[in-house]
């Protein structure tokens, strides 16, 4: 499958080329260990021009080209004999892009979103590639509804040269809702009109970041411990805590012991991998840890110290990848496992034996990645190389069955190209977020039937145009070589998902 590597085109890790249109905003973080130039807000629906010089020019250049002497008179314009008359040029009718079926977009042509479909969108554009990235829980309440909004995250990067790379910690705040007309900035909170602030810390590491998981015990314990699988096959847990805190409590003072890991996994003896999940039921700290020769780890948090399994888990083909690694949300000792051989494998860590419980062939290409229901224990989600995604009811799945596989609750082959990401909602069963290689992030609900009334309206008014998309399709968020999406879990209906190129904070009208 294709891998999740930072891409050398200097072009898209150059922060020069980040920006060049539209509004934007930047803040740093103050104090010892502030990262000016980490990235940068886009206004996606700013202006098109960044002076007032521009325009002036622009606007030269448009008369030189439509009159040579000046303005025209109109009635002499009509009257004039022989000559054709001028009309205004006519703006280009808005074009439906459907990723499955659209051709490329052309070298001069670019997408741009429709603001009345988006509840919020702001852009977030960064100095190098951060293709994996987690939102750190806070403590500033669950439902958060009202704007403007604050959240924080956790990423690491992929730099050109090895020594630039670093684990970055952002806070966003000011996130404010897209305005869709005048007569709605008049409903809003003076605060909406605040440009979005972004600040960071940084934490230097020596290698590209694969994969990087924040504990989801953090905001109980107060202890963020964050686990990132390198380029070099360590994996490095992070206290994060005080980084966190700095945005927060004027005078936090990082120490440079701070900016170190706590624990270093070298079990993986060099091998990189992409797999990672924490233990939803061991607060104290409990992760696995999987590689690209089909080894998995685990590794727990003892009183004083980390200790990792000497004897790892196996049990994909041989040669096959461990590509990712789901613990289960209501069985402490059960995780689940998904190979680059196409299985998925239910493993039980009490198995002196080290090996998979139970099997199933979930794709004929790699099974890139998974999400393990939080709502409904026995649903287990699955994104492939070839762009189809399942659903799984793990009550269907028999011991050692290879060659006996069960078929899914649920199927999708709308994408062309790999899945990138997965996720189930965090409170809505039927809600899932999946991304794609084809450059999108899309959210689909499985509750949505086909011979709905509703649907069926909306399919004739599009006079066919809908015929070949599934009726569960909710949403299309497209960006530039989205590689991971997750899901707020205390601001319904908040997406964040990472790309080639920034970072993207949206919430859509659907969801």
């Amino acid at each position: 499958m294709p891998k999740r590597q930072a891409d050398e085109d200097e072009t898209l890790a150059s922060p020069s080329t980040a920006l060049k249109n539209g509004q934007r905003a930047t803040a740093s973080a103050e104090g010892e260990n502030q990262d000016d130039d980490m990235g940068e807000f886009e206004d996606p629906y700013g202006d098109d021009f960044e002076s007032e010089d521009e325009i002036e020019e622009e606007e030269d250049e448009i008369i030189e080209l439509n009159d040579d002497d000046g303005y025209q008179d109109e009635e002499a314009a009509e009257g004039a004999e022989g000559s054709e008359e001028k009309s205004k040029p006519k703006k280009e009718t808005p074009r439906l892009y459907l990723p499955h079926r659209s051709a490329p977009l052309g070298p001069e042509e670019a997408l741009e979103p429709d603001p009345t479909v988006y509840d919020m969108l702001h852009r977030i554009n960064l100095n190098w590639p951060c293709l994996s990235f987690d939102i750190l829980p806070d403590n500033l309440g669950n439902e958060r509804r009202g704007y403007p909004k604050t959240a924080y995250f956790v990423t690491g990067t992929q730099a050109k040269r090895k020594k630039e790379n670093e684990i970055t910690v952002v806070k966003l705040s000011e996130l404010s809702k897209t305005l869709e007309n005048e007569d709605d900035s008049e409903a809003e909170s003076d605060n909406d009109d605040s440009d979005p602030i972004l600040e960071s810390r940084s934490l230097p590491t020596t290698d590209t970041t694969n994969r990087i998981r924040v504990s989801p015990h953090a905001a109980k314990t107060n202890e963020y411990l964050t686990a990132s699988m390198s380029e070099s096959g360590d994996i490095y847990i992070w206290d994060i805590t005080p980084h966190l805190s700095a945005f927060d409590t004027p005078g936090t003072v990082i120490t440079k012991a701070m900016n170190r890991p706590v624990h270093t996994i070298r079990a993986h003896g060099g091998v990189e991998g992409y797999a990672v999940d924490w233990s939803p039921h061991v607060t104290t700290g409990q992760l696995l840890t999987g590689d690209v020769t089909g080894r998995i780890h685990l590794t727990t948090r003892g009183s004083s110290s980390w200790t990792t399994d000497k004897v790892p888990f196996v049990g994909h083909d041989s040669g096959a990848s461990v590509e990712e690694l789901q613990w289960s949300q209501s069985e402490k000792s059960v995780f689940a496992s998904g190979g680059s051989d196409g299985f998925i494998r239910v493993w039980d860590i009490r198995s002196k034996r080290h090996k998979p419980a139970l099997s199933v062939r979930a794709s004929t290409s790699d099974v890139n990645v998974m999400s393990w229901s939080k709502n409904v224990s026995y649903l287990l989600a699955s994104g492939h190389d070839n762009g189809s995604w399942s659903i799984w009811d793990l009550r269907t799945f028999r011991a050692n069955g290879n060659d006996e596989s069960p078929q899914p609750a649920a199927s999708f082959s709308f994408n062309k190209s790999a899945i990138t990401s997965i996720e189930f909602h965090p409170t809505e069963e039927s809600i899932v977020a999946v991304s794609s290689e084809d450059n999108t992030v899309m959210l689909w609900d499985l509750s949505v039937e086909a011979d709905d009334e509703e649907i069926a309206g909306q399919r004739l008014d599009a006079a066919g145009e809908l015929d070949d998309i599934p009726p569960q399709l909710l949403f299309v968020h497209w960006q530039k070589d989205v590689k991971e999406v997750h899901w707020h879990h205390q601001i319904p209906g908040m997406v964040m998902s990472t790309g080639g190129e920034g970072i993207s904070v949206w919430k859509s009208i659907s969801v």
